[in-house]
C-alpha cells in the first residue's frame, strides 16, 4: 500500500471522525462501543459530521468570534462539500469524507443529510418555534440521524414491510425523545445563553406544567422505540438498549427535578449509574 494512496486517506479520515466522537460524547460514545467493529466506525462517521455542523453553528465558531452570518455561509458550506463528496466520494474536509464512505455504502444520501442541514441552520433564526416548525425540527436535527444509523444497522438485512415501518418509526422516535431530553437538559443554557427556545410556550418560563407534557410526550416516544429493539440484530441492539436506558434514566431524573431548578441547572447521569447500565447491556451482548 502506498503511504500517499487512498487506502491511507480513507484511514486518517476514519481516525478523525473516531477522535471527535471519543473527545465530544460521554453516554452516547460509550453505548457505541458495544457495537460490533465495522458498525461502530460507521456511527463514529455519523456522529462526527452531525457534531461538526453543531459546533459550526455554535460553540467554537461563535466563541472564536465568528459572527452569525458568516457561520450561516460556513454551514452552506458545508453542506455543499457533503453533496460533492456522496457524488465524488472524496472530500478534502476528513470529516466530510468520512461520512461519505459511511454514506455510500449504506444508501444515506440528501434525502436524510437535507432535513439535518435545513435544522442546523434554524438555529442561526432567533424565531420561536411553533408545533410544526418544532415537529420539522426535530426530524431534521434528530430524527434523520436515527434514520442513518439505522441504515448502517439493516444493511444486508431482508425485511417485511411491517418490519420495516417498526424499525423507521423505532429509529425516528427514538432519535425525538433524545432530542427532547436534550433540550430540557440544556434549557438553561438555550434559553439564558442562546436565546432559543425550542418548546412553545416556554419562552418566559418553563413550567411544572409545560415540563409534565414534554417529559409524557419523551416517555410515549421512548416506549414506541421499545418495539423496535427486539428487531435489531444482536451485533446492535445492546448498544441501543444502551443509549436507550441512558436517556431513561435522564427523563426520570428530569422528571423530579423542579422546573424552576432545571431552568437554571443541567441535569446528568452520575457515572456509577451510566457505568450499572453498560455492565448490563455488556452482559446482553456477551449472552448473545
Amino acid at each position: 500500500m502506498s503511504d500517499t494512496g487512498i487506502e491511507l486517506y480513507n484511514a486518517t479520515a476514519k481516525a478523525s471522525a473516531s477522535t471527535v466522537i471519543r473527545r465530544y460524547s460521554t453516554s452516547f460514545g460509550w453505548a457505541s462501543r458495544l457495537l460490533a467493529a465495522p458498525m461502530r466506525e460507521h456511527v463514529a462517521h455519523i456522529y462526527a459530521l452531525v457534531r461538526l455542523a453543531d459546533e459550526l453553528v455554535d460553540g467554537p465558531a461563535e466563541a472564536a468570534g465568528v459572527d452569525k452570518a458568516t457561520r450561516g455561509i460556513l454551514l452552506d458550506e458545508l453542506e455543499a462539500d457533503t453533496v460533492r463528496a456522496l457524488e465524488l466520494g472524496f472530500s478534502t474536509n476528513l470529516i466530510v469524507h468520512a461520512f461519505a464512505l459511511t454514506a455510500r455504502q449504506h444508501g444515506v444520501g440528501m434525502d436524510l443529510c437535507g432535513p439535518f442541514f435545513a435544522s442546523m441552520r434554524r438555529d442561526l433564526d432567533d424565531a420561536t418555534f411553533d408545533e410544526a416548525g418544532l415537529d420539522e425540527y426535530i426530524y431534521g436535527s434528530a430524527e434523520v440521524v436515527g434514520l442513518m444509523c439505522l441504515a448502517v444497522f439493516e444493511t444486508g438485512r431482508v425485511r417485511g414491510e411491517e418490519e420495516r415501518r417498526v424499525l423507521r418509526d423505532g429509529a425516528r422516535r427514538l432519535g425525538a425523545a433524545f432530542q427532547k431530553v436534550n433540550f430540557l437538559r440544556d434549557f438553561a443554557e438555550d434559553h439564558d445563553e442562546l436565546g432559543r427556545t425550542y418548546f412553545p410556550g416556554t419562552a418566559k418560563e418553563l413550567t411544572e406544567e409545560a415540563k409534565g407534557e414534554i417529559v409524557r410526550s419523551i416517555r410515549e416516544d421512548l416506549r414506541a422505540a421499545d418495539a423496535a429493539i427486539p428487531l435489531l440484530t444482536t451485533a446492535c441492539r445492546p448498544s441501543v438498549w444502551a443509549a436507550q436506558a441512558m436517556f431513561r434514566e435522564l427523563t426520570d431524573r428530569i422528571e423530579s427535578t423542579p422546573a424552576a431548578v432545571l431552568a437554571h441547572t443541567r441535569v446528568r447521569v452520575p457515572d456509577p449509574v451510566k457505568a450499572r447500565i453498560l455492565v448490563r447491556a455488556m452482559g446482553m451482548k456477551a449472552a448473545r
